[in-house]
C-alpha cells in the first residue's frame, strides 16, 4: 500500500490506452532483443574468418574437469584470497580513518581527512601499478603482484568504509549522543562505546555490496600479473586457443559470487534494524530511470543529516520537492516534507483564506 502511494505521487496510474501502449513498446523491445542475440549467434557460428565458436570442440576444454582442477579453482582461490584479506585490512582502514575524521581534535581530522580523500580519489589501479614496482624494488619478486592487490584494494576500499562509518554515525538519532552524555560520558568516550558501535551494525549491507566490487576489482591484478581467475582464464584459453569460451565462464563464476553477496546484503538489514537505531538500508544503487520515484528517496539516505521523529526515516528527503517543484504548488509541497510549516506563505490552499 505505501509503495503504490509514493508512486501515485509523482506519476498518475496509466489507463487502457497507456497500458497498450507499454504493452507494445515491451514487445518491440522484446523482438529486438531476440534479434539481437540472434545475429550474435550466427555470427559466432559463421565468422568471416576462422572456427565456429560455438562447437563443442572450443566449448570442451572450457568446461571439463582438467580445466577447472588447473585453471579456474586455482584462480578462484587467488580471488577469494586476496578478497578476504583486502576487506579486512579496508574494514581496519575505514573504522581507524573514519573515526579519525569523527573527532574533534583538529590535527587527527585533518589527517583522516586528506587521506580518505586521496585514497578515494586515486584509481584503484594506479595503486597496484605503483604499489608492484615499489614492492619489486624492495626484492618482493615472488609476493609483489599479490600484496600490490591486496593494499591496492585495502586503500580505495578503506576510504569508502570510513565514508560508511562517518555517514553512519551521522545518520543516528541526535538522542543517542545526548543519553550517552547525560549518563556521564565524554564525547569520545560516547562517540567509541554508543555510536560507533551502532553504525558498524547499520553499515553491514553496504559492507557486503563492497565486498563484491573488491571481489570484481580483484580482476585488474591480471594487468599486473596477478594469477587470479581471469589471468587463469585468460591462460587457459592461450593454451587451446578458445579465449572466448574460457572467459565466458570466468564470467559466469564472477557473476554467481556477486550475486549471492548481492542477495545476502539485501537481506541484512530486516535484521541489523533491530540492533541499531542507525538506518540499516541497502546501499545507494545508481538511478534505474531518470523519473523513477525510488530514486531520489534512495539516493538521499546516503546524505548526513538528522532524522526527525526519534530516527524515524521519513517517507521522502526532507528537501524533495518532487515534481510540484517546477509548479504552483511548490510550497505546499514545501509544506508536506517539513520546510518551516509556521510561515504564513507556506499554508496549503485548502487551508488559506
Amino acid at each position: 500500500m505505501a509503495n503504490s502511494t509514493s508512486a501515485s505521487v509523482l506519476f498518475d496510474e496509466p489507463g487502457p490506452k497507456g497500458r497498450r501502449k507499454i504493452l507494445v513498446a515491451n514487445v518491440i523491445g522484446t523482438l529486438l532483443l531476440l534479434g539481437l542475440l540472434a545475429a550474435v549467434l550466427y555470427r559466432l557460428a559463421n565468422p568471416p574468418q576462422g572456427q565456429n565458436q560455438l562447437s563443442w570442440e572450443l566449448w570442451e576444454p572450457a568446461v571439463n574437469g582438467e580445466a577447472w582442477a588447473d585453471f579456474y579453482l586455482p584462480g578462484l582461490f587467488k580471488t577469494l584470497e586476496a578478497s578476504v584479506i583486502a576487506i579486512v585490512g579496508a574494514v581496519v582502514f575505514g573504522i581507524v580513518f573514519g573515526i579519525g575524521r569523527l573527532l574533534n581534535f583538529w590535527p587527527v581530522k585533518l589527517v583522516s581527512s586528506v587521506i580518505v580523500e586521496f585514497c578515494r580519489a586515486v584509481p584503484v589501479l594506479l595503486f597496484m601499478i605503483f604499489l608492484w614496482r615499489g614492492f619489486s624494488f624492495m626484492g618482493m619478486s615472488d609476493d609483489a603482484s599479490f600484496w600490490a592487490v591486496v593494499w591496492g584494494l585495502i586503500l580505495y576500499n578503506g576510504s569508502v568504509v570510513a565514508e560508511l562509518v562517518r555517514s553512519g554515525v551521522g545518520n543516528l538519532p541526535k538522542g543517542q549522543h545526548e543519553a550517552a552524555v547525560a549518563l556521564g560520558m565524554g564525547p569520545v568516550r560516547a562517540l567509541m562505546s554508543v555510536e560507533v558501535p551502532q553504525a558498524l551494525i547499520a553499515m553491514l549491507p553496504a559492507l557486503i555490496t563492497q565486498l563484491v566490487v573488491v571481489l570484481k576489482d580483484t580482476a585488474l591484478g591480471s594487468i599486473i600479473m596477478y594469477t587470479d581467475l581471469l589471468q587463469e582464464s585468460r591462460r587457459l584459453g592461450s593454451m587451446y586457443f578458445n579465449m572466448l569460451q574460457a572467459l565466458v565462464v570466468a564470467g559466469v563464476i564472477y557473476f554467481i559470487l556477486s550475486y549471492l553477496l548481492s542477495k545476502l546484503s539485501e537481506t541484512l538489514p530486516a535484521r541489523m534494524q533491530r540492533r541499531t537505531m542507525g538506518i540499516a538500508k541497502a546501499p545507494v544503487q545508481a538511478p534505474i530511470a531518470i523519473m523513477d520515484p525510488t530514486n531520489v528517496p534512495a539516493q538521499e539516505r546516503a546524505q548526513e543529516r538528522e532524522r526527525p521523529q526519534g530516527g524515524v526515516e521519513p517517507l521522502y528527503p526532507d528537501h524533495y520537492h518532487g515534481s510540484n517543484a517546477v509548479t504552483e504548488d511548490w510550497r505546499t509541497s514545501h509544506l508536506e516534507h517539513g520546510h518551516d510549516p509556521k510561515h504564513p506563505d507556506m499554508k496549503p490552499k485548502l487551508f488559506r483564506k
